[in-house]
């Protein structure tokens, strides 16, 4: 983990270079995806500047808060069980509301706790039976009826693009996925994030706006 420091430094250049060049203007939150990684990524993480971190399942990051000691946000990035939906007590953050089942879910942890839980709607724009998330038909509907949803606050939208994607398909989802955003904020919501982009294709979802970029392997190495 010693280089972790060089890596960040360099990965938010690029991450400039690529607002820039995307002409969007945004701010661009990066998250240090830290699964099956110990602990001690998190520190390091955090120790070179970042303060956003990503699990993707809910056992692991809770075991790793126990140990963490620095004050992180914790991101909810993979799929959540309507089950452990109790969970996201312990994440600022959840990226992949991806049914409107698991919406229901998260709906009544807020509606009990009497704090709405922030969530990014997660599209699926590629069309992968592999991918949860909605297609783009059925967003405006639903977007509809989770304004409904008081125990939830849609603040953006999440995608996966297909891995070794060529550069058309990237910009086809990612740019998609800022039209699903549009959907949407006319539906209500004050959805201002775009969570796209891992260490394969952040620069070009950078281009597209995203507003989070979910990195692991570009800032700690592969996973073993």
């Amino acid at each position: 983990m010693q280089d972790v420091a060089a890596r960040v430094a360099e990965v938010r250049e690029r991450i400039a270079n690529s607002v820039r060049r995307g002409g969007h203007g945004q701010a661009v939150r990066l998250v240090a995806v830290t699964k099956t990684y110990g602990a001690e990524a998190v520190e390091a993480a955090y120790a070179a500047g970042v303060e956003d971190v990503g699990e993707n399942r809910v056992q692991e990051a809770l075991d790793k808060q126990a140990l963490v000691t620095v004050p992180v946000r914790w991101h909810l990035i993979g799929h959540l069980q309507r089950n452990k939906a109790k969970a996201l007590d312990h994440f600022w953050l959840l990226h992949a509301l991806d049914s409107a089942r698991l919406a229901d879910a998260v709906d009544d942890v807020g509606r009990r706790r009497a704090r709405p839980v922030d969530v990014l709607v997660q599209v699926n724009l590629a069309g992968e039976a592999s991918k949860g998330g909605l297609a783009l038909p059925e967003l405006a509907r639903e977007a509809e009826r989770l304004a409904g949803c008081s125990g939830l606050r849609v603040v953006g939208a999440m995608t996966m693009a297909p891995l070794d994607a060529d550069e058309a398909t990237l910009r086809r989802v990612f740019g998609g996925t800022r039209a699903a955003r549009e959907v949407l904020r006319a539906a209500g919501h004050p959805a201002e994030e775009l969570s796209m982009g891992m260490s394969g294709d952040f620069e070009v979802a950078v281009e597209e706006g995203a507003t989070m970029v979910r990195l692991g392997t570009v800032l700690f190495g592969e996973r073993h």
